[in-house]
């Protein structure tokens, strides 16, 4: 069966994702169209009665949201090509044989699919491991029933992948620990986390509460799940690859052992996922701190701290999901220079496609790029970020038109019509600048003003900014 034509970054994302049932304001489940497909699948999945977390994990309502979710997240195929849309006549036709299986520890989750997408500022690939779509299904109905049993026991602490928990809130956490007076940040990175997490260390957290044993058998089988790459199986003997709905809380369950321990030296901490940072007041309780995580890791969760990319520093020094700090005595937050120099590089291939077509099209194709991004930032308590990229993309668009105008007497009468003075017109249009250049003098911020950008539909980033600061 041939694959689908998907971007993988994205879909190993949407895979991955091991979110909520979807709610309306009265807090009944609801699953956008997607109601009947879920309900006829699930016909053909009874239910014994039997008691146990397994039949829980196999109800009919817990299976009928695991499979709405995993249509509605979309994804690339597995292995086996099947897709989302072929998951209902599959599951009509099979899942019999296989509910049996489960129940009998016979079933065996088929290898995922290895996919590498390109890290942040072309810092090397992450790895991902797309599961096959009935893999992805079963693994979301496992997690619907493990996440309210493991949740609650989770610290204040951890934001990542966790129900009414974000990356903004563990943001402002941060804030708060450094206006508090601990000025000092022990930003620390676990080396290849995903990679490296060793399989009875983390089974052995996961069995202290679960107690049926398929359930931690059948855990176990998807860790050791092999991957195909280049046409070839090669087993797993540690890791829980990134791309399958249990990753994240199995990555929760096992850090979580490292958050119990920063609490009970009584560290101010935040962790996001494997991301975690350590706040003190000054640079040798830092250092002290740092030295005894790393010896903490190795000998308790069998990881390792990656010592070139963790560090002991001021927290305006260095970034935390996409956003710094001001080295201000009441920190304010500010959006990282790297995520400013990524979100460039997402703009510049737009950008340059622009060149052929129409300016309209361009900032239509900007502007949900340009919201998602001001959301993202909306905690940013600065202005300085916004209006540097609003400035830079009004200029890029600038150097489109330069570039569309092409030789010097069609620029000189665009210039004109748009009311440069003849003079001035002729010397612009055939200075033998370049269109760079030329994008930032002042006959073209003169000839295409702000306001004509903005009718033509272009989104300005710190006006969105301003907007949603008004809705919070």
């Amino acid at each position: 069966m041939t694959l689908r034509s998907t971007d993988e970054g994205d879909a190993g994302t949407r895979a991955e994702k091991p979110e909520r049932p979807w709610e309306k304001s009265g807090g009944t489940a609801e699953v956008p169209g997607c109601e009947r497909q879920a309900s006829a699948v699930c016909n053909a999945m009874p239910s014994d009665g039997t008691p146990g977390l397994l039949e829980e994990v196999l109800c009919r309502e817990n299976l009928m949201v695991a499979y709405a979710r995993v249509v509605s997240n979309g994804g690339a195929p597995g292995i086996d090509g099947m897709s989302v849309e072929d998951l209902m006549p599959y599951c009509r036709e099979h899942w019999a044989a296989i509910r049996e299986k489960l129940f009998q520890g016979t079933y065996r989750p088929q290898p995922v699919r290895r996919v590498e997408i390109p890290k942040p500022g072309g810092k090397g690939v992450r790895h991902l491991g797309i599961p096959t779509v009935l893999d992805r299904m079963i693994q979301q109905a496992l997690h619907q029933v493990l996440q309210p049993i493991f949740d609650p026991t989770f610290a204040d602490e951890s934001h990542g992948f966790r129900p009414g928990r974000s990356a903004l809130d563990a943001v402002a956490q941060a804030r708060s620990h450094i206006r508090a007076g601990h000025r000092w940040v022990v930003d620390l990175d676990i080396d290849s986390f995903f990679d490296r997490v060793n399989h009875d260390v983390l089974m052995a957290r996961v069995a202290r509460r679960v107690k049926d044993k398929r359930v931690l058998r059948l855990i176990r089988r998807y860790l050791q799940a092999g991957a195909l790459e280049g046409g070839l199986v090669s087993p797993r003997r540690e890791g829980t690859p990134q791309g399958g709905p249990l990753s994240p809380l199995l990555s929760n369950i096992l850090l979580d052992e490292l958050d119990r321990e920063l609490q009970r030296r009584g560290h101010r901490f935040v962790r996001y996922a494997d991301d975690c940072n350590v706040y003190v007041r000054s640079k040798a309780a830092g250092e002290r701190v740092m030295a005894s995580l790393e010896r903490f890791l190795e000998k308790r969760l069998r990881l390792r701290v990656n010592r070139s990319k963790s560090a002991v520093d001021r927290p305006w020094k260095r970034k935390f999901l996409g956003y710094t700090v001001t080295a201000e005595h009441k920190a304010r937050l500010r959006v990282s220079p790297e995520s400013t120099k990524r979100l460039k590089a997402k703009l510049r291939p737009l950008l340059r496609r622009g060149r052929g077509v129409s300016l309209a099209r361009t900032c239509e194709e900007l502007a949900p790029i340009l919201r998602g991004w001001t959301a993202y930032y909306r905690k940013v308590e600065t202005k300085e970020s916004f209006e540097v990229l609003d400035e830079w993309i009004r200029r890029k668009l600038r150097d489109i038109y330069w570039r569309q105008w092409k030789r010097p007497k069609t620029r000189y009468r665009e210039l004109v019509r748009r009311g440069i003075d003849p003079e001035r017109a002729r010397l612009s249009a055939g200075n033998g600048r370049g269109p760079w250049r030329n994008a930032g003098a002042r006959h073209m911020n003169q000839a295409i003003p702000t306001r004509d950008l903005r009718r033509l539909g272009l989104t300005s980033l710190l006006d969105e900014h301003r907007r949603l600061q008004c809705l919070s």
